[in-house]
């Protein structure tokens, strides 16, 4: 007769519970990051600055298209979503009274106050928008078009800005992490 396997029970040392906290640290960044965002921007910046090249017109579209990627990186700060008893997924908007989803419906039959607006998910969509600013002030396009004459003092600051603020939002997000499980991700973290 065999002997039976003996259980493995699965400590961690104190180094893989540092990392383990570690990377869901970081996987929460992902959530208050605006990924999607920049990937927008990044798709029609080139385009929209004529590849740097600005006209009076590239520079009034530019701007526009900052200001809807910031405005999207800020109402995405507010999006969550609930998971009811059957598994079924419902997305809305915090407010000051809860959860306001697209479904009417299931905010007469489930109590979402829980979900209501609280003084951080304002600091995280400030430090959203922050970011994203960050990066996009990064981009060689939009320096040639709002700056293309940027003197040496200038360059620099467009260098080193964008690692201190990614730093300074970076550590924010890793201490004090977002609840929120906006549109598009995952409702289990």
């Amino acid at each position: 007769m065999a002997a039976s396997p003996k259980l493995l029970v699965n400590k961690k040392s104190s180094t893989e519970k540092v990392t383990d906290k570690a990377l869901a640290s970081a996987a929460n960044l992902v959530k208050l990051l605006p990924t999607t965002t920049v990937l927008i921007f990044q798709v029609l910046s080139p385009a929209l600055t004529n590849g740097g090249n600005c006209f009076t017109v590239n520079k009034y579209l530019t701007g526009f298209l900052l200001g809807i990627c910031g405005l999207s990186c800020f109402i995405d700060s507010f999006t969550d979503s609930y998971q009811s008893e059957d598994g079924k997924i419902y997305y809305g908007f915090a407010t000051k009274t809860g959860l306001w989803t697209f479904d009417p419906s299931i905010s007469k039959t489930v109590d979402l106050s829980s979900y209501r607006l609280k003084f951080i998910d304002f600091v995280h969509a400030a430090l959203s928008v922050l970011v994203f600013f960050t990066v996009a002030m990064m981009d060689t396009n939009i320096v040639n078009c709002y700056y293309p004459k940027a003197e040496t003092n200038a360059a620099i600051v467009v260098k080193g800005l964008p690692i201190v603020v990614g730093s300074f939002c970076s550590l924010f997000f890793m201490v004090f992490p977002s609840k929120r499980h906006g549109i598009g991700y995952p409702t289990g973290t």
